[in-house]
């Protein structure tokens, strides 16, 4: 199995009202970690800087304009999972450098925001904090909300 290399950018999503977006991946979809819940993120593509790159998947994948927020960088981490390379439907292991940012939406609650899921995700959420011990996250989400004090395991 060919081993590739990923730069991905994805962000934690807030509402004014401090919910967090979520989305679950397909189970039988292509995503790296099918049937777990993720934060909005992806590949950044070559000669793309990674603002670019998050707003893009964003848009991609949920149908939020994020663009007129501001982001904060939280962490960089990096993972490793095996994956389904969507143009080609090759199976390869992926090294991934995670670059995790904070947005935002400080003028609207989660229920006025529109969300228009892409074929990646069958569902969305909006969840607190005290949800999370009960979803199944992604690995590299729950060392991020274990370390950001999100999640207490």
């Amino acid at each position: 199995m060919r081993t590739i290399h990923r730069d991905i950018v994805s962000a934690v999503l807030f509402s004014k009202d401090g919910k967090m977006l979520q989305a679950l991946q397909d189970p039988k979809g292509r995503g790296t970690y099918p049937g777990c819940w993720a934060i909005i993120g992806g590949g950044v593509d070559e000669g793309e800087d990674k603002r670019t790159a998050l707003n893009r998947e964003f848009m991609e994948e949920t149908g939020i304009d994020i663009s007129s927020y501001p982001t904060e960088f939280l962490t960089e981490a990096e993972g490793e999972a095996e994956k389904t390379l969507k143009d080609t439907g090759e199976r390869v292991f992926c090294k991934m450098k995670f670059f995790t940012y904070k947005v935002l939406i400080d003028d609207k609650n989660a229920s006025d925001i529109k969300v228009i899921l892409n074929d990646e995700h069958v569902q969305y959420g909006w969840h607190s904090f005290s949800e999370l011990k009960d979803l199944k996250l992604t690995p590299p989400s729950v060392e991020l909300f274990t370390k950001l004090g999100y999640l207490q395991l």
